[in-house]
């Protein structure tokens, strides 16, 4: 049985009728899977999940979703969110369950996750509605409100603090999410993660530029690979940061934010 069927058997066995439709988004609906991508999935549920369906659905989780690691299937990031909390459309949404493979260990420790306000899903719903690919139930059109682009900006903005915290130990997502943020507030789209890195790299001045390269190298090439940063690029990953990030900035005040 293949990876999204188990998926879509599992959301099924948990929710049933009480889930409205799944979508994916992600590099499933921009651009295609890379070596090193998610299947990203988001649930549309009618209601929220009690504890025992989280119990259910995080232990299903655990089994279906790979490490990265030779042999095994892709890691899985599902979401789910009841439709009233999204529809209509404020800010910031709530969110009702987020799997994610980075966070594995704290799940295996502590149990299941709970409801918790998720500015995330601003960008998250912007991908399903762009990418219009329904694994079950209506079109997402027919689900879910059009996300207005201030509050791309809020969600997009929100979440530099924690990339930042990320820089050192996961280099090369961080990098090319803060291009991708970079992208999206100049052009109002979400682009693929090394279509977001082609755009930046054509703005930045050459100096800042072999950072971003590696890493979009890294995104396209290598899925079980370590990073493998020399030391000379390692020590030009905080400047390059800085440069994006002042990018950024500019932008987030042009927008009256």
């Amino acid at each position: 049985m293949d990876q999204m069927r188990e998926i879509v058997d599992l959301v099924g066995s948990v929710l049933g009728p009480e889930a409205i439709g799944m979508y994916l988004h992600g590099s499933s609906v921009l651009g295609g899977l890379k070596p090193a991508s998610d299947v990203d999935v988001l649930v549309v549920s009618r209601r929220r999940m009690n504890g025992r369906e989280r119990r259910v659905l995080l232990d299903g989780l655990l089994e279906i979703s790979g490490s990265g690691s030779p042999g095994r299937p892709r890691p899985v990031e599902l979401t789910v969110v009841v439709q009233s909390e999204v529809r209509p459309w404020r800010f910031p949404p709530n969110g009702d369950f987020l799997y994610g493979e980075w966070l594995r260990d704290e799940f295996e420790a502590e149990g299941p996750p709970q409801p918790e306000p998720m500015p995330d899903l601003a960008l998250l719903l912007t991908m399903v509605l762009s990418g219009n690919h329904a694994v079950s139930g209506p079109p997402p059109a027919e689900v879910l409100d059009h996300v207005p682009h201030a509050d791309l900006v809020r969600a997009s903005v929100s979440g530099i603090p924690g990339l930042l915290d990320d820089l050192e130990s996961d280099t090369r997502n961080v990098v090319l999410t803060l291009a991708r943020v970079w992208t999206t507030l100049a052009t109002g789209e979400i682009r693929p993660k090394d279509a977001a890195a082609d755009w930046a790299l054509a703005r930045l001045p050459p100096e800042q530029r072999p950072v971003l390269e590696y890493a979009r190298k890294l995104y396209l090439t290598c899925r079980y690979c370590e990073e493998n940063w020399s030391r000379e690029l390692k020590a030009q990953v905080r400047p390059h940061a800085d440069a994006v990030l002042t990018e950024i900035d500019r932008l987030v005040r042009r927008s009256g934010m």
